[in-house]
Parts: C-alpha cells; structure tokens; sequence
C-alpha cells in the first residue's frame, strides 16, 4: 500500500539562482536560523540555537565523512574522462592495491577500452592510481581501481587523486576551503559523496552552550549517497525510485536512545531523521520475528503497509536485546525510506535542517513534518533575504501539534 496519491508540483517554488549559497560564510555559526514554531516562522541566529531548544534534548548527528570522490583522468588523446565513486562493493579502508566500485562515468564514450592512470604527490612519495571499466549497471559502472601503494586505503588514495564532490548546484569547481568547510567538525567515517550539511553550521561555541542546557548528544553514521541531489521528474511522487543509503549505529548509541525516548530527539539533518525513523522499522522487523541476519534492509514504502502503534521505547528494545543476544558492538544495513506527506514520525521531536531543492525528496521530508506549513516557512525565507542549500542559511522545525 502507497500513500496518498502525492503531485509533486505542489513541492515546487521559485529558488532564484542568486539565493543558492555558493560559498560559505567565513564563520560556521554566523548563519541564520529561521524557528518554525506553532506554525509560525521567526528570525534568529544559529549561534543562539540553544535559546530555542528545550533543555536535556538529545542531538543526533550524522558523523559520516565526506570523501574526495571526483577523479579527474586524461586519456593519452586529451579527453577528459570524470569517474565519480559512489559506492564500494567490498566495503570501506580497502587495502591490497586493489578494489572495485560502482561509479558514474562523465564522457564514458570516450573510454572504449584499456585503463585510464594518474600518478599523484602523496607527500610521502609518489602514487599510480588506475581504473578499469567493467559492467554497466543501470546508470553506473563497475570500476576496478588499482593502486601501487597497496598498504594504503584507497579513501587515503582519494585524498591526494581526488576532488570534493560539491553539489552540481554550486555550479563551480572545488577551492581549497571547500576540503574543511563541506566537512563537519565531527565527521569521523569515510562514506559520504554529499555531505550531511545541516551539521555544517555547528562549532564547539555551539555544542558548549547546548551542553549548558543539559543537552546531549549521540551519533550515528549514514553515508550520503549522490542519489539525494536527484531530482523527483514523475508528477506522481510515489512512482520515484528512491536511493539506498548505508546506515551503521552502535549498541550504545540504541541504548542511548532508548533512555532518551519520551524525552526530545533532535535529529540533525535530514539523514540523521532518516536513520532514526528507519531504527524504528527496524525494530518492528525484529518485533515481527524478522532477523536481518548481517545486513538489515529497510524499502522504500515499508512504513506505509501497515498502521503499526507499537512505541518507539518498544523498537529500540527489540534492537537491543537481539544485538545483545549475539554480543554484536554495532549493526549495519541499508534504508530506502521515503518519507513523504502521510508518513508518522515516531522517533523525531524537532529537526535542524537546511533549506532544501524545490521538487526534491527532502523537501517531501519536510512537508511530512510540518505539513502545509513548509510553504509559510520557505516564502518567509525567500522574503526575508535567507540563503538557500547546502552552504546556506539553517531551519529549526518543530511539528504542529496533535489535537486533543
């Protein structure tokens, strides 16, 4: 069972392209912060985000890390050949010199056989780096990467061969600033080709003074698939395919999350809520007398099949205790959820978040959240001079709430 049907023109509303945000403020904080709060937007500062945030809520950040995961090769002829690494089919850290990925390939005619190489400065030496073209997979390659530095993790590799993946709204190549500033101040896991840019705005200024209030914080890692920058192109935004992200969270961090539930959960980013929400219907796989086994799955519209009133106190501890039971430190998986109009939250009391791409799944996040409000919020923000997307201004959002 779907959702109602969901027209994604109603989604859609004028960006011009000078209100997208092509670099950041010099300072991470000195955003703005637009509180949307009882269906009403206010003006505010992100530095000053712990003034509107009840105390002893718990923050959960997505500490994936951005990888530089744009190689630039030039065939012996002068053409110029892009491979934009998506995702590892062995998994992360990589060593032996070798490894394969799915990519995407800019002027992939122009490559018709044979390896394309690069050698790059590592600092400590020199570093040959080859690709080979396999497979195609829908609109990916399977690429064989091959390095002569087989001690080295590929990622490692990518540091010096590769560039930062900027969004292809920025509409400009990478500068230096970009290596920190499109990164996180906590980000630890290799992973992301996006980065979860809603955490782009928090210093330790910021955490300090959240920490004043009693707040704390819990991690998790999702890493940020290219998939978020596509756009939904069917006017039924049910038919979209949505993309497969990676999620990992420790056993500590359920628990953590456990102790905290009735209390306020503030996911940062719309990753960070997407991985929350998908621990939930993890937990009523596990509930259900489904074992995910090593890897669980969450789809597309599985939230939706069903009305499930089972609490999300329930969920964490069905996650627990089958993590517990087999002495496992973490558990990793893939999620597909869309969250769309229609869906409920159960493990998300306020969001921090960007300004988002009309027409966009995440802005479909942000309806299903706040309801028709989202229109009120983003025309408050186009009148009132805000920056838009991934270097731009911030949103607190907190739902309307329940009658009765």
């Amino acid at each position: 069972m779907l959702p109602e049907y969901i027209n994604i023109n109603d989604y859609d509303y004028p960006l011009p392209g000078e209100r997208i945000a092509r670099f950041p403020l010099e300072q991470r904080d000195a955003t703005r912060l637009l509180v949307f709060r009882d269906g009403t937007p206010a003006d505010s500062l992100f530095s000053l985000l712990d003034q509107h945030i009840p105390e002893k809520s718990l923050f959960v950040f997505n500490n994936t890390r951005v990888i530089r995961a744009r190689l630039i090769f030039r065939k012996v002829s002068g053409s110029r050949i892009e491979i934009f690494c998506l995702q590892p089919l062995g998994g992360y850290g990589q060593t032996g010199g070798i490894t394969t990925w799915k990519c995407l390939v800019g002027n992939a005619k122009r490559w018709k056989s044979g390896p394309l190489e690069m050698t790059v400065d590592t600092g400590m030496g020199e570093v040959t780096l080859s690709a080979h073209k396999g497979e195609k997979a829908g609109d990916a390659f399977e690429i064989t990467f091959g390095w002569d530095k087989p001690e080295m993790p590929f990622e490692q590799v990518l540091e010096f061969a590769g560039k930062v993946p900027l969004p292809p709204y920025l509409n400009r190549e990478p500068v230096e600033s970009d290596t920190e500033r499109y990164q996180t101040i906590y980000a630890e896991f290799n992973g992301s080709v996006a980065a979860p840019t809603a955490g782009l705005h928090f210093t330790p200024a910021v955490l300090e003074k959240l920490e004043s209030r009693h707040c704390s914080f819990e991690y998790l890692t999702l890493h940020v698939g290219a998939g978020t920058f596509k756009p939904v192109s069917v006017e039924d935004a049910r038919q979209h395919a949505m993309h497969e992200e990676e999620l990992i969270i420790e056993r500590q961090s359920i628990l953590r999350l456990l102790q905290h539930s009735g209390g306020n959960i503030i996911p940062v980013g719309t990753t960070s809520m997407r991985s929350l929400e998908s621990l939930y219907w993890l937990g009523i796989q596990l509930i259900n007398g489904k074992d995910p086994g090593e890897e669980f799955f969450i789809d597309q519209w599985e939230p939706y099949q069903s009305e499930v009133s089972i609490p999300p106190a329930e969920a964490l501890q069905a996650i627990y205790d089958y993590l517990t039971a087999r002495r496992m430190n973490s558990i990793s998986g893939f999620t597909r959820i869309m969250i769309a109009p229609g869906y409920r939250f159960r493990m998300s009391d306020a969001l921090v978040t960007n300004f988002h791409q009309p027409r966009s799944t995440l802005l479909l996040l942000v309806a299903a959240f706040i309801g028709e409000g989202w229109k009120k919020a983003y025309m408050f923000a186009l009148e009132h001079g805000y920056r838009f997307l991934s270097y731009g201004d911030s949103c607190l959002f907190f739902p309307e709430k329940e009658e009765g």
